[in-house]
C-alpha cells in the first residue's frame, strides 16, 4: 500500500484509499432518491438502477476499489480565495464559472493518471483485471470515497476532508485483486448547516439530501431545456456550475492548491465579464473551450446561461449597452436562446 501511495503522489494525487465492493447499505438511499425524481432529466441515473451501488455488477470480477483524490484549486490561489469568489458573485457583470471548470477537463487528467497507476501496479504484481472511472460511469463515488477514508459525506452531499476541504476530484480504479482496505472516514460536520443556508435555490433540501432539479450546477450543465423561470433570478451571474455550498463550508479554509498545471485558469475564466463572453461567436467558444469540461454543454446551453446572467445584470442596473447586445443577438438565436433573451429583456 505504501508503494501505491508513493506512485499516486508522483502522479499528482493527494490521497488514495481502498474499499471493498459491498455497498448494499447505500442502496435504499439511492432508490429513494431516484423514486423522488431528484435526478431530474438525468435519465442515465435511473437507467443504471442499482448497478451504481454494485461495483462487481458494473465490472464483473471486481474485488477492491482504489479511490483517489486530486486537489484542484489553481496554482497561485491565495488565502482568502473564498472571500474573493464570493465578491465576484456579488458583481452582477462578472461571468462566474465554477472553479473546477476553469482549467483542463478533469476527466481526461484523472483518467490518464489512474491508468498509469494501474500500469505501475501491474508491473509490480503481474497482469490483473481493472477499469478506470472518473465521473464517467454509474459509480457511487462519494460512498466509495467515504468508505475508503478519502473523506466523509458533507451535508451538501460532497466529500469532505479535514485537511483538504471539498475542492478535489475523485477517481476510481476497479481491480480484481484483494487489496487491504483503508479505514473509513469519520464525519465532522457537527451542527453546521452553512452549506444548506448558502444554496441560492434551496437545492439542499436537508442534511445529505440534494434535489438536482433545483441545483444551479444541474440547471446550467446537465439540463438541456429551458431553465425554469422560478430559478433564473437566483442563478445570478453563475454561467457554468455553482460553488456556493463550498464557499460557505468552514472546512474549505483547508482546501489545498493543486500541484498540476492542468487546473490553472485558462482564457481568463476567473475574471471575464458576461458581456465579454457574450461577444464570443461559436467558433471562438469552441476554440476557447478546447480541452475544457465547459465544451460538453455546447454552444446553445452556453448562450442560454449567458442570457440569464445578462438578464440578471440588467435587473441590477447594467447599462443600455447590455440590453442592446441582447437585442442584436435575438434574431439569429435558436428558439431556446431566444426565449431566455426575451426573459432577460422583460425585466420580470
Amino acid at each position: 500500500m505504501e508503494q501505491l501511495r508513493q506512485w499516486a503522489g508522483e502522479l499528482g494525487f493527494s490521497q488514495i484509499g481502498v474499499t471493498g465492493v459491498d455497498l448494499t447499505a447505500a442502496e435504499p438511499g439511492l432508490r429513494d432518491w431516484l423514486a423522488a425524481g431528484h435526478h431530474g432529466t438525468m435519465g442515465y441515473m435511473a437507467a443504471h438502477g442499482m448497478t451504481r451501488a454494485r461495483p462487481a455488477s458494473l465490472v464483473p470480477g471486481t474485488l477492491s476499489v482504489v479511490t483517489a483524490r486530486m486537489d484542484y484549486l489553481p496554482r497561485g490561489t491565495t488565502t482568502g480565495w473564498q472571500a474573493h469568489e464570493s465578491a465576484r458573485l456579488n458583481d452582477p457583470e462578472q461571468g462566474v464559472v465554477s472553479v473546477y471548470a476553469r482549467g483542463r477537463d478533469y476527466h481526461k487528467v484523472l483518467r490518464a493518471r489512474l491508468q498509469t497507476l494501474a500500469e505501475r501496479l501491474a508491473a509490480r504484481v503481474g497482469p490483473f483485471g481493472h477499469r478506470v472511472f472518473t465521473d464517467s460511469a454509474p459509480v457511487l463515488e462519494v460512498e466509495l470515497a467515504t468508505r475508503s477514508g478519502i473523506g466523509w459525506r458533507g451535508k451538501h452531499t460532497l466529500a469532505l476532508h479535514r485537511e483538504g476541504g471539498s475542492m478535489f476530484f475523485l477517481g476510481e480504479l476497479f481491480v480484481d485483486l484483494e487489496l487491504p482496505v483503508t479505514p473509513a472516514a469519520e464525519p465532522h460536520c457537527g451542527n453546521c448547516s452553512a452549506c444548506i443556508a448558502a444554496c441560492p435555490t434551496g437545492a439542499i433540501t436537508g442534511p445529505y439530501r440534494l434535489d438536482a432539479r433545483r441545483c444551479i450546477s444541474y440547471l446550467t450543465i446537465e439540463h438541456a431545456g429551458p431553465i425554469p423561470i422560478e430559478f433564473r433570478a437566483a442563478i445570478g451571474n453563475r454561467i457554468y456550475g455553482c460553488d456556493d455550498c463550498q464557499l460557505a463550508c468552514p472546512w474549505n479554509k483547508y482546501a489545498r492548491v493543486g500541484t498540476l498545471p492542468d487546473f490553472d485558469v485558462r482564457n481568463g475564466l476567473d475574471g471575464c465579464t458576461l458581456r465579454e463572453l457574450w461577444a464570443w461567436d461559436e467558433a471562438e467558444f469552441l476554440r476557447r473551450t478546447e480541452g475544457s469540461a465547459i465544451r460538453r454543454i455546447g454552444w446553445t446551453r452556453w448562450r442560454r446561461n449567458l442570457a440569464v446572467g445578462l438578464g440578471n445584470a440588467l435587473r441590477c442596473g447594467a447599462d443600455a449597452d447590455t440590453a442592446d447586445a441582447l437585442r442584436e443577438a435575438r434574431d439569429g438565436a435558436c428558439d431556446l436562446v431566444r426565449e431566455h433573451i426575451d426573459w432577460a429583456l422583460s425585466g420580470q
